[in-house]
């Protein structure tokens, strides 16, 4: 493979180290937890800042993807699960030696549905089976007690500072994407079910000070979101009206007498300073771009990760410098341009990222998010400098059903799943053919989950305006998908159709690809993982196999991942794949004269 300086610039973009915004714990600010995939594989490592030290706490071979730390800092939880299937239990490594073992061995394997570490060792874990969803108070030592248990999917939110109460978000309504908020005690008895007169409902978590049970959450009012502070015990309710568009991320700051607001609006990121006592809001100075996430320390600072589509992601602060050890730094890439088109549900915004010097309509990857409740943001991505590097232009179309664009414009996905984001798509698709930026006779059509969901469902309903399809991991039968797959995933499908494939089974077969399979004539890649347990592999190849059946060319892959890859090789290989797909079936394509690769 070479030294890391002699890999290509695409290349060497997949293996520099990612990393999560570390996690710090509660008593001990100074110990942190982050995942990071520094060994070439998603690991977790714990970070001591006073000593300068990192420590690996996991090597898994299929990768871990979730961590925390304990309020003392003395011990990391993570989740360990089978190849990357996401079903397993939370393991709990204490930092001063020993074997790992199971942190709440009474609960058993689940998909995990939400962990709250609270202080003095106590915890709120969110298990979730075939049965429904358990939510546990663990105790010290392990001890659990059931605080909450219903067929409906339900997430652990947190736990005050006092230890004396538990917020659950629950979707007993049926309706994953209308959440209700309870307020429990620690024996599992109901204190309240929180209502603010908004929609939308999402719970945050309690004031940061001990014997203060103030609440916070985010709702939204007039195709806003807000956020709502209240009393769980006396119903007392604090608004908020900052008016900010898109979609926002709120937390407490140190004390409880501030808030740290994320806004999140038109692919781009901003952050604020809400005081509660004055009621005013102060922009925080951040350079433009994406903030990947943030968190306001217990000394005032923030942390931040931030990227654009031409700059890595880097930790930075407010205050001081971290100190936090992020390895090589990947080559930079180009910046995206905004491209707003007509589309039949108001404006639909893309994010347009061309080969530098390139001269005339340049051979397009139209790169569909997942989600679907998700957006493309300007935002570094190796994916999308890696085809900018092979001459290829990328457009990203954030969609109805997209967030940062208010409730309204991610709720329009319901109106005719699938179909309504593709008028999206196909709105921008014909502006960039328009304004001569992309050539229309070599678009390719590509995502991965939701993005490839819908690569396949355009190919076959839009089967004249892209020359080959690249869908990795994606809902090939709606109703067979449904029956693999975990229950949170079904939950989310009964939310956005209304039902199950029995109840309305009009309703599936209308947003399935394999419903317009017979109309497919452009090539297509179609990529599955074994152990996926979000779209299972078993409906992606049969629809495969039938459409070569058909004679169309169709070329399956089946990697031993999960839903999303921990592994470096493995991006850079899936990667390949698409990119030698592509180029044997379009017509001659190369970057541009000069540029290497």
């Amino acid at each position: 493979m070479g030294t890391f300086e002699q890999l290509p610039r695409w290349e060497q973009r997949f293996r520099a180290a990612r990393f999560t915004l570390p996690a710090w714990a509660k008593e001990a600010p100074e110990r942190c937890v982050f995942v990071s995939d520094r060994t070439g594989t998603a690991q977790v490592y714990f970070w001591d800042r006073s000593l300068g030290e990192v420590r690996q706490v996991t090597d898994q071979p299929s990768g871990a993807r979730h961590c925390a730390v304990e309020s003392s800092g003395r011990a990391v939880w993570w989740f360990a699960d089978t190849d990357g299937d996401e079903f397993g239990q939370w393991m709990r490594q204490a930092l001063d030696g020993g074997p790992a073992a199971p942190a709440a061995p009474g609960t058993g394997k689940s998909w995990p549905a939400g962990l709250a570490m609270g202080l003095a060792g106590h915890t709120l874990l969110g298990c979730s089976t075939e049965e429904g969803t358990s939510i546990h108070l663990v105790r010290p030592g392990g001890e659990t007690r059931d605080l909450y248990r219903h067929k409906e999917a339900a997430y652990a939110v947190d736990l005050s500072r006092a230890l004396d109460l538990a917020v659950i978000a629950h979707s007993e309504r049926g309706d994953l994407w209308d959440l209700g908020v309870r307020v429990l005690d620690l024996r599992g008895a109901p204190v309240a079910d929180v209502a603010t007169g908004g929609e939308g409902l999402e719970a945050i978590g309690f004031a940061p000070v001990l014997g203060d049970s103030r609440l916070l959450l985010l709702h939204h009012l007039d195709d806003r979101w807000e956020p709502v502070i209240v009393d769980p015990h006396s119903g007392e309710q604090s608004d908020i009206s900052l008016r900010l568009p898109g979609d926002l991320q709120v937390e407490w700051c140190a004390g409880g007498s501030a808030l740290l607001i994320q806004q999140d609006h038109q692919a781009r990121s901003q952050l604020y300073r809400y005081d509660l006592t004055a009621r005013q809001l102060t922009e925080l100075p951040v350079p433009s771009g994406t903030i990947e996430h943030a968190r306001a320390r217990p000394d005032g600072d923030v942390w931040l990760l931030r990227s654009s589509s031409a700059q890595p992601p880097q930790l930075t602060s407010l205050a001081s410098a971290p100190g936090f050890p992020s390895g090589l730094l990947p080559p930079e890439s180009v910046a995206a341009q905004d491209l707003w088109a007509d589309g039949p549900g108001g404006p639909v915004h893309a994010l347009v990222s061309l080969p530098p010097g390139a001269a005339g309509p340049c051979p397009a990857v139209f790169l569909l998010h997942g989600g679907p409740d998700e957006h493309d943001q300007d935002a570094f991505d190796p994916v999308v400098a890696a085809w900018v590097d092979h001459g290829f232009a990328v457009v990203r179309v954030n969609y109805r059903g997209s967030t940062g664009y208010g409730p309204a414009w991610t709720e329009a996905l319901r109106q005719a799943v699938g179909l309504t984001e593709l008028e999206d798509v196909a709105a921008v698709r014909s502006l960039a053919v328009e304004q001569g930026l992309v050539d229309p006779g070599r678009l390719v059509l590509a995502g991965w989950s939701w993005g490839g969901y819908l690569t396949l469902l355009g190919l076959g309903t839009q089967p004249l305006d892209w020359a080959v399809g690249l869908a990795g991991a994606p809902v090939a039968d709606s109703a067979a998908a449904y029956r693999d797959a975990m229950e949170e995933i079904r939950a989310l499908d009964r939310s956005l159709f209304g039902g199950t494939p029995d109840e309305v089974p009009e309703r599936y077969r209308a947003a399935s690809p394999s419903t317009y399979l017979g109309s497919v004539r452009s090539p297509v890649l179609v990529m599955a993982a074994a152990n996926d347990a979000r779209c299972p592999p078993g409906q992606i190849e049969a629809y495969a196999k039938a459409l070569s059946e058909r004679g169309v060319p169709c070329a399956y892959h089946l990697t031993d991942d999960g839903h999303s890859t921990t592994s470096a090789d493995n991006r850079v290989a899936l990667f390949r794949r698409q990119l030698e797909f592509a180029m044997t079936h379009l017509r001659p394509v190369g970057p541009p004269a000069g540029q290497a690769v």
